[in-house]
């Protein structure tokens, strides 16, 4: 015999989005539940920022999101803000601090982040569950959903059950598939914000600088980004390297400059009684990069020759180091997932799917991906409190 159990509102997810749509909804009156597969909510939360939960970026704007619509998160951002949650994070006096680049990061543990979810929708009277294995979802009139003993009714649902990045922490493609079942159309899900994997050759060439970071220029066509770059016992990481792999397709070259806004020969070029080898050069390349990377680039890439030419022709090549990864590490390493619900399928100012009325898409699970450095909570509090307004 099921248990029935009836609300105005089923979340299916406990992450960012969907607690944040909670507390919205539940502010508004309306009885929430959330269902979580996990034993706890939250737990990409805990993880994130290094355990400190970078919870949003000062300097968010639409153009730090990648979709096959680069207006579609437009309304949602401006409909909250980082100074919205910035007011919510100071309300539960949660110490945080900035530590580059507009990112934010709590002072102390990205636990006080969750706490603070949790109290605000224990206040807003929504009924958190846990451990919900949800085995399947239908509609008639409304939405059934149904999990072991348990059967639950509302007139909306609302999906936040993220990507298919992390699968140890409970990764799953439950969300694409009810997407799928209601017949909405999805952008290819990639991994984004990953590792990148040298070929056989490259790692031959560079995997004993593992360990290694410098601050590099990283590219694809028109998009750059200036960070930090690692080597890894199998490719390349850091945050240039992440960012540039949301970019990323298969046989795509990216460029990378080793030494942005640096000369490395001009001291060298522009002296008639300078000498002219090796060693001068390696002492040159050793003031702006680690000292084991310029020695095993000039072993890799020495001057074809003494002259200005050759020695313009090897600073160019510094500067536009071309690599082209074998592959992306994967979703086990990648931070968020790329792709999602098709933006055409969803309306920009609700989440609401336009064919299905009172299904809504929020979070990760949308093809709607930020950049490094707190643009993916920004957009996951910002989907939510849309759909929780609306729901």
């Amino acid at each position: 015999m099921r248990v029935k159990q009836d609300f105005d509102v089923i979340i299916l997810g406990g992450g960012a989005a969907g607690l944040m749509c909670a507390i919205e909804a539940g502010k508004r009156g309306r009885r929430v539940v959330l269902l979580e597969r996990a034993g706890r909510i939250g737990k990409k939360i805990l993880i994130s920022g290094g355990g400190r939960c970078n919870f949003t970026n000062l300097y968010c704007q639409p153009e730090n999101f990648i979709s096959a619509n680069p207006h579609f998160s437009k309304s949602a951002l401006a409909a909250y803000t980082p100074a919205d949650f910035i007011r919510l994070v100071e309300k539960h006096r949660i110490a945080y601090h900035e530590k580059t680049l507009g990112q934010l990061f709590c002072d102390g543990s990205a636990q006080q982040i969750v706490s603070m979810l949790e109290t605000e929708c224990r206040d807003a009277g929504v009924q958190i569950m846990t451990g919900v294995n949800v085995e399947n979802v239908g509609r008639d009139n409304s939405f059934t959903v149904r999990a072991g003993e348990e059967e639950f009714r509302s007139s909306a649902l609302v999906v936040a059950t993220g990507g298919l990045s992390i699968p140890k922490m409970g990764a799953t493609s439950f969300g694409y598939q009810l997407a799928k079942q209601f017949g909405l159309e999805i952008k290819q899900a990639r991994p984004a914000l990953t590792p990148l994997i040298f070929t056989d050759e490259d790692r031959q060439h560079y995997s004993d600088l593992r360990g290694l970071s410098t601050e590099v220029v990283t590219a694809i066509g028109k998009q750059r980004f200036r960070e930090k770059m690692l080597f890894t016992h199998r490719g390349l990481s850091g945050p240039a390297i992440l960012q540039i792999s949301s970019y990323w397709k298969p046989a795509t070259p990216i460029t990378i400059d080793l030494a942005p806004g640096h000369d490395f020969t001009a001291s060298i070029r522009n002296s008639n009684t300078a000498r002219r080898d090796l060693n001068v050069l390696r002492t040159a390349m050793r003031e702006l990069l680690p000292h084991r990377l310029a020695d095993r680039w000039i072993d890799l890439h020495p001057p074809a020759a003494w002259t200005n030419h050759a020695l313009a022709e090897f600073e160019r090549h510094a500067h536009n180091w071309i690599v082209t990864p074998e592959c992306t590490d994967g979703y086990d390493k990648a931070e968020v997932t790329a792709g999602g619900v098709d933006t055409n399928e969803l309306s920009a100012k609700t989440m609401e799917a336009r064919r299905i009325p009172g299904l809504y898409f929020i979070g990760e699970i949308v093809d709607v991906t930020g950049h490094l450095g707190g643009f993916n909570f920004q957009w996951a509090w910002a989907s939510g409190f849309c759909a929780g307004q609306a729901v």
